[in-house]
């Protein structure tokens, strides 16, 4: 079987396991299939769609960002307590601060592997504990509330157009961003041929390692608008923002059939394996199921997914080991 079928299959599966899902909670909960609870969800669901976007890029050059979370953390301190002490900056400005910071993040974990040929999962677990010390040091432990922040600050990501929050647009616009970039554009195919073949690909004139550069710039620079739209949506800048996040990343990555063995991985799979997350997240407690259930239906989920990749995975090298067998025996 080929792998575009097997994620095509994966894509359509994902949905309709998505669309019961959410059948099923409206059954009991009427309430959750209204158009205001479900866009809720997807507005819900929007950050984690941003930052998985971004891990896919890493990930299918053969790397992993463990450390997107804390750069999230980390940004959005940065930018909460500049708002807190100099209301007067325009969201805009400090939205690009949060991104050039989070991409300078990135960048550090980019150079790490690409020119040091230090593991990803090393490097980036090593910066995830930096970057949470920083925003340590940064605050001395103390929070940025409501309070402390201006009124622009905290309504940007809320402001209503078209019925969807600024929010949701920001998260659609990346969608399609990384739809045409991974496409049309070969600066997007490129993240693919470096982790799918990475012999063939240096042999048609691709740098590797400056590709996975390009990638971990790009999940930074996501991760820094993350940590904006974090700290404003839920009004509040703290040490553990987002603590844990980067699981729940990966798992968004993982269950839309992005390849922890590279090159493999479609824009709409990773959106609806985020969203996969995101109707778990807000359907879960809708009918009275424990967080400490919901914890455990995640990792089974993430379980299954990786063991479905795998069989993928598997089954696909069987297919091109057997031809040239059959050729020679034909021979």
């Amino acid at each position: 079987m080929k792998p575009l079928s097997l994620i095509r299959r994966r894509e359509s599966f994902l949905g309709v396991v998505i669309l019961v899902l959410i059948l099923a909670v409206g059954l009991i909960t009427p309430e959750f299939l209204s158009a205001g609870s479900l866009l809720g969800a997807f507005n819900d669901t929007s950050i984690l769609i941003i930052l998985a976007l971004g891990q896919m890029l890493v990930i299918v050059t053969r790397c992993i960002d463990l450390s997107v979370a804390a750069n999230v953390a980390l940004t959005g301190m940065v930018v909460a307590m500049l708002n807190a002490s100099y209301p007067f900056i325009a969201v805009p400005w400090l939205l690009l601060l949060a991104m050039t910071l989070g991409a300078l993040l990135g960048m550090i974990n980019g150079l790490l592997v690409w020119r040091l040929g230090v593991p990803a999962i090393v490097v980036t677990l090593g910066t995830m504990s930096i970057y949470r010390g920083a925003v340590f040091l940064l605050s001395h432990g103390a929070w940025v509330n409501a309070h402390q922040m201006s009124a622009g600050f905290i309504e940007f990501p809320r402001t209503t157009i078209a019925w969807l929050p600024v929010m949701s647009w920001i998260a659609l616009t990346v969608v399609l961003v990384f739809f045409l970039l991974t496409r049309y554009w070969r600066f997007g195919r490129d993240f693919f041929s470096a982790g799918g073949n990475p012999t063939a690909a240096f042999y048609t004139g691709i740098d590797v390692g400056w590709v996975q550069f390009r990638a971990f710039v790009i999940s930074g620079l996501l991760a820094g608008l993350c940590g904006y739209l974090w700290v404003s949506r839920y009004a509040v800048a703290y040490v553990d923002v987002a603590n844990g996040f980067e699981l729940q990343v990966v798992a968004a990555c993982v269950i839309g059939g992005v390849s922890i063995m590279g090159g493999i991985g479609t824009v709409v799979g990773c959106v609806l394996g985020a969203l996969f997350l995101g109707v778990i997240n807000n359907a879960l407690p809708v009918i009275g199921v424990s967080p400490f259930w919901q914890m455990a239906i995640s990792g089974a989920v993430i379980i299954v997914a990786v063991i479905a990749n795998s069989r993928a995975e598997r089954r696909k090298g069987r297919v091109i080991l057997r031809t040239p067998t059959l050729n020679m025996a034909r021979g």
